[in-house]
């Protein structure tokens, strides 16, 4: 027969025993949840640190503003070089197919991507990251008064042209085909930084570049805005390679270029904010 006292201490016991237990369940409970800043950290530790070199392919119309975000993004990221290569977006794209090794590609026009998008295995979903407009570039003081479009065909007047398959003279021939301008350029570069510095020489009397060249080199030259412009605007894409040698970097930079700290750059030198419809297949210019 159990006496009370003995019914007192067994259920006393009882109690006791269901409050360790409680309490070891919430610790337990606790510790395989984890505090917000404690599973933050973790993922934090996982993702590994971005290093070694990203080789950038650009327009040449691209280089001051690349060559500076190059800078800020090593600075956010230590331990990554950022190596480029600027030129004409048409000679750079058939590079990237012949097989050069370039982790990102940024070119000045939707044609020359397709270029390198065409080729089966090549780029990473290319999108339009800047929009840039044509002005005539001329020497300081403007010697032979170039005051529009159909300036550049008068007579003795010497004009510096960007080949037609760049994307600057693609750009320059719609903008002279809407303004019923026919010209003879002296001529033909293979990228606009070329063409501009015939007119910084004095080697000829103008050229058609864009905005951004003129903005970047107004010590040097003077510009000269012509409605026909508005008819020739260029979409920039750009992308990661598919076969880029450092992945991760290339998808970091690209990231980097569209952030809004990449943005705050391009738009400072003079480039546009795409249009919302715009994509890199819109134009072939």
């Amino acid at each position: 027969m159990i006496t009370a006292p003995t019914r007192v201490a067994a259920a006393t016991a009882a109690v006791l025993a269901l409050a360790v237990g409680l309490t070891a369940c919430s610790s337990s409970a606790k510790s395989s949840s984890g505090s917000p800043s404690t599973g933050t950290s973790a993922a934090s530790a996982a993702a590994p640190a971005l290093s070694g070199t990203i080789t950038v392919f650009a327009a040449a119309s691209l280089q001051g503003t690349f060559t500076d975000l190059g800078k800020k993004f090593e600075t956010a990221h230590p331990g990554t070089t950022v190596k480029f290569n600027f030129g004409g977006s048409s000679q750079l794209a058939q590079s990237i197919v012949s097989g050069a090794p370039a982790d990102v590609f940024a070119a000045a026009s939707p044609a020359t991507m397709k270029t390198v998008t065409d080729a089966k295995g090549t780029a990473e979903d290319p999108r339009v990251f800047v929009r840039n407009t044509l002005e005539i570039a001329v020497p300081k003081g403007n010697p032979k008064h170039v005051a529009a479009l159909r300036d550049l065909a008068a007579p003795g007047v010497k004009v510096a042209l960007c080949a037609p398959q760049v994307p600057c003279g693609a750009a320059a021939q719609t903008a002279l085909k809407a303004g019923g301008v026919t010209l003879t350029p002296v001529t033909q570069e293979q990228d606009v930084k070329s063409a501009l510095t015939k007119v910084e020489l004095g080697e000829v009397d103008a050229s058609i570049v864009y905005q951004t060249d003129v903005k970047a080199d107004a010590a040097k030259i003077d510009g000269v805005d012509f409605p026909e412009a508005a008819k020739a605007i260029n979409d920039y894409p750009i992308a990661d390679l598919a076969k880029a040698p450092n992945p991760s970097a290339a998808k970091a930079f690209v990231a980097f270029v569209e952030s809004a700290e990449g943005e705050q750059v391009l738009t400072a030198a003079g480039f546009q904010q795409p249009a919302a419809t715009a994509s890199p297949s819109a134009s072939s210019s």
